[in-house]
């Protein structure tokens, strides 16, 4: 048997510990369980949602797009004065 070494906040490995107690576990069980059921799933067994700012969104939609851009640029000097006027 495998023996898993993870670090983690302080903070998250005692909620986590009071969260799995009240349902009747123990933290290393539940992630035997986690791990298990990602087998199971060939992946998470849940959605993984990134938090993305609008102004981020904006730019991967216009950088997308080809549109909003700026340049080309002759050489890195002038798109590097360029991202510095803004």
């Amino acid at each position: 048997m495998a023996t898993l070494q993870i670090r983690v906040d302080d903070n998250l490995k005692s909620e986590s510990d009071i969260l799995f107690s009240s349902l009747g576990l123990d933290t290393p069980t539940a992630v035997r369980i986690f791990l298990t059921v990602a087998q199971e799933y060939n992946g998470f067994p849940f959605p993984v949602n990134r938090r993305i700012s609008e102004e981020s969104l904006q730019a991967i939609e216009d950088a997308r797009s080809h549109h909003n851009l700026h340049g080309p640029y002759k050489n890195a000097e002038d798109a590097v004065r360029a991202m510095l006027e803004d």
